[in-house]
């Protein structure tokens, strides 16, 4: 699961301004052109980054690292253990069962120390299932997460390479109750953070066409190609293709009516809405966009053509968009993890739900407050002896323990920008002066 940045510039490009590379006409010989124009290039490039990956300066990168901190408060506040996973693993734990999207979107290197291939993590929630399987137990475990993850490839228009991905899981429980918690825990933390923006809610349920496509005994390749054209929304194409399938009349009514919960069962053929499986999903559906209009008064729809992690979710799924945007600031869902200890005892599946984000899609969103920057005055600073330097110095300290930002300047000229007040010496004693507008 993953998600991600509308504050993310567009990617820089990777063409070098040409007054760089190509030297003014003068007397230098040909030969010499290429070695001069050789290195201007090497400068110029090493001041690019490759597309899809930013700087985060400055009030965002701050803003970012706040954001970090208060999210994950917030979850440990509820109950879940951080974690920390280590940005590089050997592929055999990081992508043992990561689906084939997963595995192109992870770097892979070698290990220097023993030649075996490594891969830099493209997702967290692997990881967090290696350490469920050897820590979780056999009980309710809930953990969360942030770090930074790398794609070789951007997700969407000017999408980001380097997101910071901070997520939930709850490990050990079947039911619904888990994922009503992880979506009450979800909007809590937006609620806390006062976005300019509203969430939307779109909710899947992958078990009814896997349902669906079991009961009609579909080929791998037909799934495939009905995955295909639900993602297109190609309705004339689908129409034609499901006339030729068993169980067709389904398939076509999942992208038809699968957006209208409450009709769903009844434009299905009678085998499937007395199939308990489908029965039960539709349930789920119903009870969640009831709780999620209910306790958090959202926008919900329904789509339960989306199947996009088909291959690694197995129930309930959602996605959370801000407004109009058209790549999802939350993705989450059910999943499979591995039982503790089944390396010793057999394959045995462990229920899970969890949800991901990328945080630096917030920072267009949210507001710090602005902060009070204060510059001690150099001249008075510079001429106080030491029991007034010592007045001065534990003053700063509280001040900034208040959460002041103040800087001692090394000279006359070192000024941070957008100063709101000056600590000056005023009648035998440091005072704090606002500065006028």
């Amino acid at each position: 699961m993953s998600v991600r940045s509308d504050s993310t510039k567009p990617a820089q490009s990777n063409t070098i301004n040409k007054a760089l590379t190509q030297p003014a006409a003068s007397a230098v010989s040909p030969k010499s052109v290429p070695s001069f124009s050789n290195f201007t290039n090497d400068v110029a490039n090493s001041w690019l980054l490759p597309d899809g990956v930013v700087d985060v300066l400055f009030e965002d990168a701050h803003k970012q690292e706040v954001l970090r901190y208060q999210l994950t408060q917030q979850l440990i506040a509820h109950g879940y253990q951080l974690v920390n996973p280590p940005m590089i693993e050997f592929t055999e734990s990081l992508l043992s069962d990561a689906s084939e999207d997963l595995k192109r979107q992870t770097f892979k290197i070698i290990d220097q120390l023993t030649g075996r291939l490594m891969g830099l993590r493209a997702d967290i929630t692997p990881q967090i299932l290696r350490i469920d399987a050897h820590h979780g137990g056999t009980g309710i475990a809930r953990y969360c997460y942030a770090g930074d993850v790398i794609h070789t490839l951007p997700s969407g228009l000017f999408g980001s390479r380097t997101p910071l991905q901070l997520g939930a899981e709850i490990f050990g429980c079947a039911s619904l109750a888990a994922d009503i918690e992880l979506i009450d825990v979800l909007f809590g933390m937006v609620n806390m953070l006062d976005m300019s923006a509203d969430l939307h809610i779109d909710l899947g349920h992958v078990a009814i066409f896997k349902r669906l496509a079991e009961l009609a005994e579909l080929t791998d390749s037909d799934t495939e190609h009905l995955m295909n054209l639900y993602a297109n929304k190609n309705l004339p194409e689908l129409k034609r293709v499901c006339k030729a399938l068993p169980m067709g009349d389904d398939f076509y009514a999942l992208a038809r009516f699968g957006h209208d919960i409450e009709n769903l069962l009844a434009k299905l053929s009678a085998t499937a809405q007395q199939d308990t499986q489908i029965a039960d999903a539709v349930d789920e559906l119903q009870r969640l966009k009831t709780h999620l209009h209910e306790q958090w008064q959202c926008p919900v729809s329904i789509d339960v053509t989306e199947l996009s992690g088909y291959h690694y979710h197995t129930g309930i799924v959602f996605n959370g968009y801000i407004n109009s945007e058209t790549q999802p600031l939350v993705r989450g869902g059910r999943f499979d993890g591995m039982q503790s200890g089944s390396q010793l005892t057999g394959h045995q599946l462990r229920e899970a739900t969890g949800f991901s984000m990328d945080v630096s899609r917030l920072l267009a969103h949210t507001q710090l407050d602005a902060p009070i920057v204060v510059l001690v005055d150099y001249m008075a600073s510079s001429s106080a002896n030491e029991e007034q330097r010592q007045t001065l110095l534990q003053q700063v300290e509280s001040l900034r323990q208040q959460g002041y930002r103040v800087t001692m300047p090394l000279n006359a000229e070192d000024r941070p920008a957008n100063i709101t007040h000056h600590l000056s010496f005023i009648n035998n004693q440091w005072q704090l002066q606002t500065v006028s507008a």
